[in-house]
């Protein structure tokens, strides 16, 4: 008989998984003993572990010290996976007309757990522009494509997926619990687009939308980012909202999206704008 569930863990791969997830874009670096005590494993098998994935090339020593740092075989899987995804090279010329039409840095990202997932980033000319990388990785709750994303979840599956705890806090303007984020959510829905100024980032506005697959799920995101010392409000709320939404649904007809309705309220009165 097959294994199935827990049974059909491999102890050994798990631990090597887990490893390799310790490494984030703010913590590029760590020692065995932190390994060793985050893990809640030996430090022999940690041992173990870092030899195995450096010489497969998954890990490297830092400067030749203690530390270790993510390897090139990692960057070659997820540039790998990375390339590998229609909705990649689908909506690149997309996205690079979308940044020519607004002078704003574009992009696209996915929902993967409770963070996103930068997939595609088409910079802005202007020398102030986003400085996300592909394959970053943003707590979706306080980021506008984030919400584009979890607004597309049923509210059991939106609790499910953060369990009621708090959530971080990046600027005033980011929720802080499940509840008050779902407020948000219902208000992205109906509008079918989300705009946010110094919802993660202070100074920083983000306009974004969402991308369809022939069932009409949500399956990614684009945004415009703005620096709001750069654009006029009006544009912001006029041109280059119309031209993300134009933008997502462009790249949603060519996934075989149905013909999506038109946004809700184009051009939202003050009275809206504060509350994003």
């Amino acid at each position: 008989m097959a294994a199935t569930g827990t049974q059909a863990i491999v102890p050994g791969l798990e631990r090597g998984l887990k490893l390799l997830r310790l490494f984030r874009r703010t913590r590029p670096s760590i020692t065995p003993p932190e390994i060793a005590h985050e893990l809640k494993i030996p430090r022999s098998t940690v041992h173990r572990l870092l030899q195995t994935l450096e010489e497969m090339e998954f890990l490297r020593r830092a400067d030749g010290g203690g530390a270790y740092v993510l390897g090139p075989a990692v960057l070659s899987i997820g540039f790998e996976y990375l390339s590998s995804l229609d909705i990649v090279q689908l909506s690149n010329p997309v996205l690079s007309q979308l940044r020519d039409k607004t002078q704003c840095s574009a992009h696209l990202a996915v929902l993967q757990g409770t963070d996103i997932v930068y997939l595609s980033r088409h910079p802005s000319p202007s020398a102030v522009t986003s400085n996300v990388s592909i394959g970053t990785r943003l707590p979706a709750h306080a980021t506008v494509m984030g919400r584009i994303l979890l607004a597309d979840l049923s509210s059991p599956a939106l609790h499910g997926l953060y369990k009621d705890k708090p959530l971080q806090r990046f600027t005033p303007k980011t929720p802080t619990t499940v509840a008050s984020l779902e407020r948000l959510l219902l208000e992205d829905r109906r509008l079918g687009y989300v705009i946010g100024s110094s919802y993660y980032e202070r100074g920083v506005t983000s306009v974004a939308a969402p991308v369809r697959d022939h069932l009409g799920k949500v399956i990614a995101a684009i945004n415009v980012a703005i620096v709001d010392t750069l654009v006029d409000e009006s544009a912001v709320y006029g041109k280059i909202t119309a031209e993300t939404c134009a933008a997502a649904a462009s790249i949603s007809a060519m996934m075989g999206a149905p013909m999506p309705m038109p946004p809700a309220d184009p051009v939202p009165s003050r009275r809206k704008r504060t509350v994003a």
